[in-house]
């Protein structure tokens, strides 16, 4: 993982121990930073970090983010390539590596505010897997899934219905121009 994914990952993290249900902002963390620890950093700072302008920090910068989030030093650095973090059991390892992976993909969804936010909600989960595995039972079970979103969200099934039935009349009237 490189260091700019560990820096928004912590973010995610602390918002989620603070109770914001979101992750901090750069702007909230700063204040917390200040305010926690008697520390600074500057904003463009934090932004070329985890932009990953700046694969590198100084030893200050390092040891107050440290002391922020309450991490080894040693963790705010790249990894190395070929590093695994496979050191406790196997259904840790694979709940902390789906929760990494959701949180990558709520960054890359961000434009659909409700996709990320669903990726965000599922990687707090705390049993992750079991909610991916639960997905994959709905999904296998006919119909299932079609009947909770309608039972859940009916103005979203509906629309969702009108989009098939539109879809459906457009792709008939083009076979009846064929023939």
């Amino acid at each position: 993982m490189k260091l700019a994914e560990k820096i928004r990952y912590l973010r995610e993290v602390e918002g989620s121990l603070r109770g914001l249900d979101r992750p901090m902002t750069q702007q909230e963390m700063l204040k917390a930073i200040k305010a926690e620890t008697g520390g600074s950093i500057s904003q463009s700072y934090l932004s070329q970090i985890e932009g990953g302008k700046r694969p590198h920090m100084t030893q200050s910068t390092r040891t107050l983010l440290a002391k922020f989030f309450k991490v080894h030093p040693g963790f705010l650095v790249d990894d190395p390539a070929g590093y695994h973090t496979e050191l406790t059991s196997d259904l840790r390892t694979t709940e902390g590596q789906l929760d990494v992976w959701l949180l990558q993909g709520s960054e890359r969804f961000a434009a659909d505010r409700e996709v990320s936010d669903v990726l965000i909600k599922l990687a707090r989960e705390k049993n992750t897997r079991g909610c991916v595995l639960l997905l994959g039972e709905i999904l296998n079970t006919p119909g299932l899934g079609d009947r909770l979103f309608e039972a859940l969200r009916p103005q979203s099934a509906e629309h969702g219905r009108s989009q098939s039935r539109l879809a459906l009349s457009t792709a008939e009237g083009k076979t009846r121009r064929r023939t």
